[in-house]
């Protein structure tokens, strides 16, 4: 029997097929796009029995090829680029893909582990997952924001195998250097202050001040580890936010990206007052192409998840991008 993991390659996945792997599970076939190239490395460390293109996986699930061989699918494939502005394509890769994986599973009984989107809840301050509260901002939210819905008529059906997702928020950590003007602030801090001295930030918008936008950071250690948790309780089904359940600054994330980079040099931790006097930290024009598209703030709220029964602390800001600085400064 397999465990199937789409997008396998990709940031969020191929942490997943890590995570397996340090428990022993090697039984994974992984599925991908591999036309930007660049992606394979992710999957290097990596054990796996099987990898294959996302198309023709589809074309094989739909010919039989795997019916009575799956355990669980991961379904981490989308495309993530929320500036993207082809509607056909985010939606046939993002809603009808997941489509044709979710009514496969619940005709073969197998778990269906997806991910979600906090953008599913656009310019809304209340991040619960009730519809209420969901307005996506751009097409890659809406495509997400949908397949959600579909998901919830086939929950209220009381299906037999296990669909869970997962909105994701502000996730971060190894494996993400192939993602380019979509990777994390952490990234592309660590990114500026080797090639530049320096850090940049948005100025302020949204009433915050330069800086002072809040997000949902997430650690990706974290999100493998509540994947795998409900992989160990196929009787629990239903749409969790994924986050730490707090807002941080990206203010916070850059003293912290800084800070990492100066623990490795062995020099003495700074605040923000300190990198803004020192010159470490610029804040350029927030960018006309973002707004009524940006989420100023994000907290995810995590009542449903710790309902669930996953109790463990999530990493802040502080912890979690001094951890993944010490990974950058070797693999990269």
């Amino acid at each position: 029997m397999y465990i199937v993991v789409t997008g396998a390659a990709g940031f969020i996945g191929s942490n997943i097929v890590k995570a397996l792997n340090e428990r022993g599970v090697t039984n994974i076939i992984a599925v991908d796009n591999l036309t930007k190239a660049d992606k394979f490395r992710n999957l290097i460390d990596c054990d796996i029995v099987d990898y294959l293109d996302k198309h023709d996986f589809i074309a094989r699930i739909q010919a039989g090829h795997f019916d009575g061989e799956i355990d669980a699918i991961f379904h981490e494939g989308a495309c993530s680029d929320t500036m993207e502005s082809d509607g056909h394509y985010m939606m046939e890769n993002n809603y009808r893909y997941s489509m044709i994986l979710l009514d496969w599973c619940l005709d073969q009984d197998v778990q269906f582990l997806y991910a979600s989107s906090a953008a599913t809840y656009g310019g809304s301050n209340v991040f619960k997952e009730e519809r209420q509260y969901e307005g996506p901002l751009n097409v890659y939210g809406y495509s997400k924001f949908l397949f959600d819905q579909i998901v919830r008529q086939r929950l209220v059906q009381n299906p037999s195998s296990q669909i869970v997702g997962f909105r994701y928020f502000n996730v971060y950590g190894p494996r993400e250097t192939h993602k380019g003007r979509m990777s994390s602030v952490a990234f592309h801090n660590f990114n500026q202050l080797r090639a530049d001295g320096k850090v940049k930030l948005f100025e302020g918008s949204h009433g915050y001040p330069d800086g002072g936008q809040q997000r949902d950071f997430v650690f990706v250690g974290d999100v493998a580890k509540v994947n795998l948790y409900f992989l160990d309780h196929p009787e629990k089904s239903g749409i969790f936010n994924l986050g730490s359940g707090r807002a941080q600054s990206f203010n916070d994330v850059a003293v912290a990206a800084v800070n990492g980079c100066r623990k490795a040099k062995n020099e003495a931790p700074l605040t923000l007052e300190e990198l803004r006097a020192q010159g470490l930290l610029e804040y350029v024009a927030f960018p006309e192409a973002l707004k009524g598209k940006y989420q100023a703030f994000t907290q995810g709220d995590l009542t449903k998840l710790r309902a669930a029964g996953y109790d463990a602390p999530m990493a802040t800001v502080e912890e979690g991008v001094s951890q993944y600085i010490e990974w950058l400064q070797r693999n990269v």
